[in-house]
C-alpha cells in the first residue's frame, strides 16, 4: 500500500496544531515531520514503535508519542508500530525477551505454565532488561531495514525513469531516421 493512499486519512497539520486537547504541545507540534511520509521520519517511526512496542507496560503509545515529538519521526506511524504488541502477541514477543534477561541476570526462569500474577514482580528485573535489549535490537534492525528498502525503492524508480527516457529518445531517433528516408524516397 502507498502512503498516498492513506494520506488522506490523516488530520491535516494545522488541524493538529489548532486542537484545543493538544495546545500544550503546540511549540512541538510545529515540526511537519510529524505528519510526513519521508525517509528519516519513516524509519524514526519504526525504530521508536518497535521500541516502544517491547516495553512490559501499559500505555506505550505515550512513550511512542513522546518519542515521535522528540526525534522527530512521524507521529501516527510511531504510534501504530507500537500495536504489534497486544494481548495475542504478548507471549511471543515477551516470552522470548524475559528468558534473554532472566539469562543475563542468572536468576531461574520460571516456565509460562507456572507463572503467577505474584511471581511477576520477583521477575520483572528479568523481563525489564530482555525487553529493553530486544527492542533496542529490534528498533535498530527496523530504522536500518526501512531506510534499505526505501532506497531500494528510491534506485528502483530512477531506473525506469531512465529506461522511460531511453525509449522515448530511442523512439524519436527512430521516427526521425524514417522521416529522413521518407524524404530521401520522394
Amino acid at each position: 500500500m502507498r502512503f498516498e493512499s492513506i494520506k488522506h486519512l490523516l488530520p491535516s497539520h494545522d488541524e493538529i496544531v489548532r486542537n484545543k486537547c493538544l495546545r500544550f504541545l503546540e511549540s512541538h507540534l510545529r515540526d511537519k515531520n510529524l505528519l510526513h511520509f519521508n525517509r528519516r521520519s519513516v524509519s524514526r517511526a519504526t525504530a521508536i514503535g518497535l521500541f516502544c512496542a517491547l516495553l512490559p507496560m501499559p500505555f506505550e503509545m505515550l512513550p511512542a508519542a513522546a518519542g515521535a515529538i522528540m526525534f522527530s519521526a512521524n507521529l501516527p506511524l510511531s504510534l501504530a508500530w507500537v500495536w504489534i504488541s497486544n494481548p495475542l502477541t504478548w507471549i511471543p514477543l515477551y516470552t522470548p525477551a524475559y528468558l534473554l534477561g532472566a539469562w543475563l541476570l542468572n536468576v531461574e526462569a520460571v516456565p509460562l505454565q507456572q507463572i503467577t500474577l505474584g511471581m511477576v514482580g520477583t521477575q520483572l528485573a528479568a523481563l525489564w532488561l530482555g525487553c529493553l535489549i530486544v527492542g533496542s535490537v529490534l528498533s535498530v534492525i527496523g530504522f536500518w531495514l526501512v531506510r534499505l528498502l526505501w532506497r531500494i525503492k528510491v534506485i528502483n524508480i530512477w531506473r525506469d525513469r531512465r529506461r522511460r527516457h531511453r525509449i522515448k529518445a530511442a523512439l524519436r531517433r527512430a521516427k526521425a531516421r524514417a522521416l529522413a528516408t521518407s524524404g530521401k524516397d520522394s
